[in-house]
């Protein structure tokens, strides 16, 4: 368990008490500090089993400054809930002030203690050390994660108290810091769920849920923690464009012990005075928003109970009623798989099939009128987006058989084909979006429903050229591939906002009365990976990304939209991927296209299944 390893000092791993559901443990393993001798390097502790809670040891008395300070260290790493324990290594005033909450910082290795920069002797009652490393990332007050790296220093203060003569730090660490492999043993990542605010709606239909991955402490009463998220409102870079249900100083009713479900599945969640009032249809949404989020940490939740503070049951939702209320991109099963055929047109076989038979969709762009070399369906399925042999035109056709195909609805002036058009995306507004990579005017650009003159989406911050889009099923998000000056891409996610106001003009010099849209705050999703190839939505706030990684392994793998790894299996190796497709529902298979073996799919728990040798640019809806 612990601080991962130390520069220039050596210790042995501090004792830990784990209560499993069954009982308490010692665990002799995790134990004692010595009582002489030097110290010595220790690695992570290996994962402990979900039921097993870790806890660390107090200091010893008479313990030397460093071994306060690994101690200090042992502690933040442990599961004790309000860091009780480590606070018993700073003086009484540092442990007011020092605010555990503010933050984790994520160190590759967990930190050094660099003993010789001491400011301090042990004889004057006065010392100090820095902490060193190498960052990884950043988790914040609102448990928001962002990928970071550079140089992590911090200075560390310790002082002898005068009355019991004892090492105590004075000016700790801010917030937590620990290495990467005992923050995934102590964090886990969880979707909160809201809800859209610029898509458009209409009466009875269901609002749009939108995806905020936070982290959470894996054994620190996790269920109860992420309601109070949830109720607490969005991270802040999503909070621009989704909404809450939850009324504005909303929270659990006070006195609130550990939520749990009962033996029915269902979790009754109390709520404050303020949280209470709300009408049936507020409170189904405040209900559909933890119905949705609980699911994602467990799967033992089905029923939530909103309960307000005089104890009566405002609403009661069940898994049947969320959908009624709120749609999730991961829950729309695609009816379709689309790709191009050795002829150049769209062509389709059944969503999940497992033959490799297709047919050519109805309508002008599955009669070869114009051959193709990329195209995206809506997400209703009635209309597709078509990019000419040539990327320098783009095509929009209804799926429907004897639909005429008409003039392009946006011409590049690229000179070369890699400095025309990108593959197309649908967002959930049925809007359609694209970029032109042209040197002379590079543009990201978005066509209304489709047709009309194209719209200039403002993306400020950007730095380099677009080279792919995929628009998230919930509309407010969007993933692009940016080529950078030096030639390498990276993938990043930015957020969709939209000013109604009319001061958007359009890409052809408009009279501006159309609105603004804008793609703010750009974000890494794969900051392992140095040149990005393909990428693809993968779920509610998980992408698939082929691409090459620092050191030139070429690798494919799932990304969370915050920049952090999902856990679980990543996808097997394949070579040669020059396109991805994948559902944001995870029960249809991976599919990709591969320069060795054309079309190929992953069903889950299989290999790569070879389904079409001439085919090319595999999409779902989207």
């Amino acid at each position: 368990m612990g601080a991962e390893r130390e520069g220039g000092a050596r210790r042995r791993p501090l004792r830990a008490v784990a209560y499993a559901a069954w009982g308490t443990v010692l665990l002799a393993g995790c134990a004692s500090m010595p009582d002489n001798g030097d110290l010595r390097n220790v690695e992570s502790t290996q994962r402990q089993d979900a039921e097993v809670r870790v806890f660390a040891m107090p200091p010893r008395e008479d313990a030397p400054p460093a071994e306060i300070v690994q101690g200090f260290l042992e502690a933040l790493t442990s599961d004790d809930p309000t860091y009780a324990t480590a606070r018993q290594y700073l003086t009484g005033a540092a442990s007011q002030q020092w605010d555990p909450e503010q933050s984790t910082t994520v160190l590759a290795n967990g930190p050094d203690i660099q003993t010789g920069r001491s400011t301090g002797r042990e004889d004057a009652g006065d010392y100090a050390v820095t902490l060193t490393g190498s960052k990884v990332a950043r988790v914040d007050r609102e448990q928001s994660y962002t990928p970071l790296d550079g140089h992590y220093g911090q200075a560390v203060h310790l002082t002898r108290d005068k009355k019991t003569e004892q090492w105590r730090i004075d000016a700790p660490p801010q917030g937590v810091v620990m290495g990467q492999s005992d923050f995934q043993r102590n964090y886990m990542s969880v979707d909160k769920y809201y809800f859209a605010s610029n898509t458009r709606t209409t009466a009875g239909t269901p609002a749009t849920a939108v995806a905020d991955p936070v982290f959470v402490r894996r054994r620190v009463d996790a269920m109860t923690r992420t309601v109070s998220s949830v109720i607490a409102g969005p991270t802040a870079w999503l909070r621009p464009v989704v909404r809450s249900s939850f009324p504005s100083g909303a929270r659990l009713r006070r006195g609130t012990a550990a939520l749990s479900p009962d033996d029915q599945n269902r979790l009754t969640v109390p709520l404050n005075d303020k949280g209470s009032r709300v009408g049936h249809a507020r409170c189904s949404e405040m209900a559909a928003q933890l119905l949705f989020t609980l699911q994602n940490l467990t799967p033992t939740v089905d029923t939530v109970t909103l309960q307000g503070a005089d104890g009566r049951t405002l609403c009661t939702l069940g898994e049947d009623q969320a959908r009624t209320v709120a749609a999730r991109g991961s829950e729309k099963r695609p009816e379709y798989l689309y790709f191009l055929d050795d002829k150049r047109r769209l062509v389709r076989m059944a969503g999940g099939s497992t033959g490799t038979s297709a047919e050519p969709v109805p309508g002008a762009l599955g009669e070869g009128v114009q051959k193709l070399s990329s195209a995206a369906v809506s997400w209703d399925e009635r209309t597709a987006a078509g990019i000419g042999f040539d990327q320098r035109s783009l095509f929009v056709g209804s799926l429907v058989s004897g639909g005429p195909l008409g003039d392009p609805v946006l011409q590049s002036q690229g000179k070369t084909e890699k400095e025309r058009l990108t593959s197309p995306s649908w967002d959930a507004r049925g809007d359609l979006w694209v970029a032109d990579r042209d040197p002379a005017r590079p543009r990201l650009l978005v066509l209304e429903q489709g047709a009309g003159r194209p719209l200039e989406v403002r993306v400020p911050g950007l730095d380099g050229r677009i080279d792919a889009v995929r628009v998230a099923a919930d509309g407010v998000r969007i993933a692009l591939v940016v080529v950078h000056g030096d030639g390498k891409s990276s993938l990043l996610v930015g957020r969709i906002e939209r000013d109604e106001s009319g001061d958007g003009g359009d890409g052809d010099g408009g009279d501006g009365d159309r609105p603004m849209v804008s793609v703010l705050e750009l974000r890494p999703a794969a900051p392992e990976l140095e040149d990005v190839t393909a990428m693809s939505w993968a779920g509610d706030s998980r992408l698939v990304v082929a691409g090459q990684e620092q050191g030139g392994v070429q690798t494919m793998r799932y990304v969370q939209v915050d920049g952090s790894t999902p856990e679980g299996p990543t996808p097997a190796a394949l070579t040669g991927v020059q396109s991805i497709a994948a559902s944001e529902d995870d029960r249809m298979p991976l599919v990709a296209y591969s320069s060795a073996d054309g079309i190929v799919r992953l069903p889950a728990g299989a290999q790569w299944q070879k389904v079409l040798k001439e085919g090319a640019a595999p999409v779902y809806p989207g």
